[in-house]
C-alpha cells in the first residue's frame, strides 16, 4: 500500500531523517517496522510566519516496494558513426542538445571556446588572483558555461518548455545529489558543478560524440540561405577547419558578443531584447537569517536546521517619466561574489555558492530594467544598442576602479548601502567575499543616471519591506550587468529554427530564449528534436 501525505513540520522535524519518518508514521497511526520506506517527493520552507514551518509531500509505501527514484530511462546508444550536427557552445544548452541528439541517433560534435572544467580553474585563479582576464576562458567561457561556476540554482518558471524532472534526473544520474528532485528550490553547488559536468561531457564521449575545446567559432558556412556548418580556429595553435552537419545549434550563452557582431556582418536576423542591469548587493547573511526567519536578533542564528535565508525583492519606479522595474536577481545565501569580466578593460560581478551555502555572506543581483529611452544614445548600434551600452558602463566601471593603475584592475567599485542613498561617499568598506578586493567610489560615479536613481528608490522601498536591508551594514558592488543577453535571435516558435536561415537553431540563454541552468537544458532538448524533426533524412 502506498500512503501520501502532505505534513508541516518544524525545522528539527524536517531535517532529521529519524524525527521525519517517526512523524509521518504517527499521522498515519503506523507502528515502525522494516518493511516500510517513507521518503519526500517535495519539500518547501515557509517563512511567512513567526514561526517557521516546511512543507512536505511524503510518500509512505507499506509493504511494497518503492517506485524507481529515477523515473525516466536514459538510453545512449553509439553514434560514433551516425550523422553529425554542430553545436557551438558547452553549457547547459549545449550539452543537453548533445544529449538529446545522441538519444536520437545523431552524432553531436560541440566545439567550445572555453578550457574544460579543470583547465578553468587555472583561469579563474588569473582573474581573482592576478586580474588577469583570459577572454576566451573565463567565469562565462568554458565548459559548463557561466552556471558551472555559479550557485547551481535549479529552480524555473518554464515548465511549458519541457520536463523538468527528466533534466533534474539526467543531472542526479551523472552525480547531483538526489535531494534536487525534491526541494522546492532546488540547487547544486559550484563545488559539485564541475564534477557532474565533466561526467556530462564523458557520458557524449563515450557515446561516439565530440567535444572540442579550446575551439573558437570564427565564421558560418552558409549556401543559399542554409547553414551547412562553421569555420572554427583552435585556439592553442591557430589552426582553422570546417565542420559540417544536419545543422548548428547555437549555444553560445549571453556574453559571446563576438558571435553577435558575426551574426550581423553575415546578415543573419537578430534583434534587441530587454534585459536589466545594476550591482551585486552584500550583507551579512546573519542579517538575512535574521530578517527572514523573524529572529529575535542577528547573534541569536537560525539554528542547526534551517538552511541560509534567500529572498526575492521587486519594486517599481519612475525616473524621466519612464516606469521602471527594480528587482533582485540571482540571489546567493551563503556565497560569494566573483569576477566575471570576459574581456581586459571590463569590469562585471556575479553570484555562486558552495553547496553548503556556508559563507558568512549573501548577496543578490540588484537590478533595474533597461528601457528604450536609455538605448537612444546607442541607437547606431542598431540591434546591438543593449550591447553597446553594457561595454560602456562595464568599461567605465573598470576606468573608476583603475584609477593609480597603470594596467586595468579587477578590483571592484563598492558603496555602503546607506551612503549610496545618501549621496555620500564610504570612508571605509565592510568585509567582502570578493577576492580581488574593492575600492571606495561613487556608484554614481560608476553607473548612468538611469540605473543609479532608480536603485536609490528600490532600495528605499526594499528598506520598508525588509527593516534592516538599507543601512550601512551592505555594501553594493559593481556592476552587476549580464543578467540576460541583451540580443534574441528569432526563431520560428514551432520549430525554433530561424526565421530566416535554414538549419540554423538560436538556443538557451544567449540567443534570447532560457534564463537559467534548467530552461536553458529544456531549450537545448527541444533545439535538437526539432533538428532531428525537420532535417534527417
Amino acid at each position: 500500500m502506498i500512503h501520501q501525505l502532505s505534513l508541516s513540520l518544524t525545522p528539527e522535524q524536517a531535517f532529521t531523517d529519524a524525527t521525519f519518518r517517526a512523524e509521518a508514521l504517527r499521522q498515519l497511526r503506523l507502528p515502525d517496522s522494516p518493511d516500510i520506506t517513507v521518503r519526500k517527493k517535495r519539500q518547501s520552507i515557509d517563512a511567512r510566519g513567526r514561526q517557521v514551518r516546511v512543507h512536505v509531500d511524503t510518500e509512505v509505501f507499506v509493504k511494497e516496494a518503492p517506485t524507481p527514484l529515477l523515473q525516466h530511462g536514459l538510453h545512449y546508444p553509439n553514434v560514433a558513426n551516425a550523422q553529425p550536427a554542430i553545436i557551438v557552445g558547452a553549457g547547459p544548452a549545449g550539452l543537453f542538445a548533445a544529449l538529446r541528439l545522441i538519444e536520437l541517433g545523431i552524432k553531436p560534435i560541440i566545439l567550445e571556446r572555453g578550457s574544460d572544467v579543470r583547465a578553468r580553474r587555472r583561469d579563474l585563479a588569473a582573474i581573482n588572483k592576478d586580474h588577469i582576464v583570459n577572454p576566451e576562458s573565463n567565469y562565462c567561457f568554458g565548459e559548463g558555461g557561466a552556471g558551472t561556476y555559479s550557485d547551481g540554482k535549479l529552480y524555473t518558471r518554464a515548465t511549458k518548455r519541457g520536463d523538468v524532472r527528466r533534466i533534474l534526473e539526467i543531472l542526479v544520474a551523472h552525480g547531483a545529489t538526489d535531494q534536487i528532485l525534491v526541494d522546492a528550490h532546488p540547487h547544486i553547488g559550484t563545488n559539485k558543478l564541475p564534477g557532474v559536468v565533466a561526467a556530462l561531457r564523458e557520458q557524449i564521449l563515450n557515446a561516439g560524440g565530440e567535444v572540442h575545446f579550446d575551439t573558437k567559432v570564427v565564421d558560418f558556412i552558409l549556401v543559399n540561405g542554409e547553414m551547412k556548418g562553421v569555420v572554427a580556429q583552435r585556439l592553442t595553435d591557430g589552426q582553422t577547419g570546417e565542420f559540417t552537419g544536419l545543422g548548428v545549434v547555437l549555444a553560445t550563452g549571453h556574453s559571446a558578443r563576438d558571435i553577435f557582431y558575426l551574426l550581423q556582418q553575415r546578415d543573419i536576423l537578430i534583434e534587441a531584447k530587454p534585459f536589466a542591469m545594476g550591482v551585486r548587493i552584500e550583507h551579512q547573511q546573519s542579517l538575512i537569517d535574521s530578517l527572514q526567519y523573524h529572529l529575535p536578533t542577528q547573534a541569536a542564528g537560525r539554528g542547526d536546521y534551517l538552511p541560509a535565508a534567500s529572498y526575492s525583492l521587486v519594486t517599481q519606479t519612475r525616473f524621466e517619466s519612464v516606469e521602471r522595474g527594480v528587482f533582485s536577481f540571482c540571489m546567493c545565501p551563503g556565497g560569494f561574489i566573483v569576477p566575471a569580466a570576459t574581456a581586459p578593460g571590463e569590469l562585471v560581478v556575479n553570484g555562486m555558492s558552495p553547496s553548503r551555502r556556508d559563507s558568512k555572506f549573501a548577496n543578490s543581483g540588484l537590478v533595474v530594467a533597461i528601457t528604450d529611452h536609455d538605448l537612444a544614445p546607442y541607437a547606431k548600434h542598431g540591434p546591438l544598442a543593449g550591447l553597446a551600452l553594457q561595454q560602456a558602463v562595464e568599461q567605465n566601471a573598470c576606468r573608476v576602479a583603475s584609477r593609480g593603475s597603470e594596467t586595468p584592475t579587477q578590483t571592484a567599485p563598492a558603496q555602503r548601502i546607506a551612503d549610496f542613498v545618501n549621496g555620500k561617499l564610504s570612508p571605509a568598506l565592510l568585509p567582502t567575499s570578493y577576492q580581488p578586493g574593492l575600492l571606495s567610489a561613487d556608484m554614481a560615479e560608476v553607473l548612468p543616471d538611469h540605473i543609479a536613481q532608480p536603485l536609490r528608490a528600490g532600495l528605499r522601498d526594499f528598506g520598508r519591506k525588509m527593516k534592516g536591508y538599507l543601512s550601512n551594514e551592505g555594501q553594493l558592488i559593481g556592476i552587476e550587468s549580464r543578467t540576460s543577453s541583451p540580443v534574441r535571435i528569432p526563431r520560428d516558435r514551432q520549430t525554433c529554427e530561424h526565421v530566416q536561415t535554414r538549419r540554423l537553431f538560436p538556443c538557451g540563454e544567449g540567443a534570447g530564449y532560457a534564463g537559467g541552468i534548467v530552461s536553458a537544458a529544456m531549450d537545448g532538448e527541444r533545439c535538437a528534436e526539432e533538428l532531428v524533426k525537420l532535417y534527417r533524412p
